[in-house]
């Protein structure tokens, strides 16, 4: 029997093969289809900060007149944030009652105050680990590198400082020096590291003279960019790495394991292909595994890391390999 189990910080996994936080982790019958379909996990659908600032807007759209009451206007607030809190600590709830699979919470965030209290609520509501989506676009022409990196562990520091279950990071690659920045995260406490997040991508329409969504689903193309950094840092920091963006079949979720990742997060092949895609997944891995007469992923996972490669050259030389598969 061929063994898919793996282990992504500190909890046992049935399958590698985790369903990233998006909208298709909203709804209680998804749960239920993703865990029947084998996945390894499963992210919640991200608590935003911005999401529980609206709603306060919203309730003071209302009644402007209760903002000229201090305690009107407090109150108004723990209210809104309350409702936001409630509803995704039902969804925990509700989860852990009815599917076996860890349930990792998601908080979309972009700094370190007010919102870590609800990070102790969620732990309370079941969840089996928190994964942290931090990412501050540095586009501020006046602000240093290091003051957008601080960001990054001060949210760390006052999250750990509510919880003890497992936390993990999950990034972007905007960092002059990304490779010290993923090491040095690693020691920050944190159980995990996500590479990478996949950010709003703006296009202009010149016709209505508007800014919309562009890409709004990955494409398998980008992977390469996640695998290229899974290889390299694999091995050299004191946590567990998980890929994320551009895995949309069994192959690119073995390409992930070869280069030294715990555990791969799918989500947009699963918009195009629906929940089946799991099953595919699965199937195409284990195919992969027969062939290449390997019982268990733990058997091949890291091999074709940049630490372990006979060719660690051709994870950094961009420029060069470039020259070599005859583009010029």
């Amino acid at each position: 029997m061929l063994d898919l189990s793996t282990t992504y910080m500190g909890m046992a996994l049935r399958s590698p093969v985790i369903v990233g936080s998006s909208g298709l982790t909203k709804d209680i019958k998804n749960l239920q289809l993703i865990d029947e379909k084998g996945a390894g996990a499963v992210v919640l659908k991200s608590l935003f900060e911005e999401q529980i600032k609206l709603e306060i807007r919203k309730l003071f759209s209302y009644d402007d007149a209760q903002s000229a009451y201090t305690e009107a206007e407090d109150y108004i607030r723990n209210y809104a944030r309350e409702q936001t809190l409630d509803e995704y600590l039902n969804l925990i709830e509700e989860a852990k009652k009815k599917i076996s699979i860890p349930v990792i919470a998601s908080i979309n965030c972009t700094s370190a105050e007010e919102w870590p209290v609800f990070a102790k609520r969620i732990k309370e509501a079941g969840a089996d680990a928190l994964e942290l989506n931090v990412f501050v676009l540095p586009a501020n022409e006046n602000q240093e590198g290091n003051a957008y990196e601080k960001i990054y562990f001060d949210v760390v520091e006052q999250v750990k400082k509510e919880i003890d279950i497992p936390v993990s990071l999950k990034i972007g690659s905007y960092f002059s020096g990304l490779a010290e920045m993923i090491k040095k995260l690693s020691w920050s406490g944190v159980h995990g590291i996500v590479l990478f997040n996949r950010f709003f991508n703006p296009d202009i329409d010149i016709d209505t003279f508007r800014i919309k969504a562009a890409n709004l689903y990955s494409d398998p193309s980008e992977i390469t960019s996640s695998l290229r950094w899974i290889a390299i840092m694999a091995g050299k920091v004191q946590t567990d790495l998980c890929a994320s963006t551009g895995v949309h079949d069994g192959n690119g979720v073995v390409k992930q394991l070869l280069a030294g990742a715990r555990a791969v997060q799918v989500c947009s092949t699963l918009y195009k292909n629906g929940f089946d895609q799991l099953d595919v997944i699965h199937q195409e891995i284990k195919t992969w595994m027969e062939k290449n007469k390997y019982g268990k992923i733990s058997d091949f996972q890291g091999k074709m890391s940049q630490k372990i490669t006979e060719n660690p050259a051709a994870f950094l030389r961009v420029q060069f390999m470039k020259h070599f598969a005859g583009i010029e």
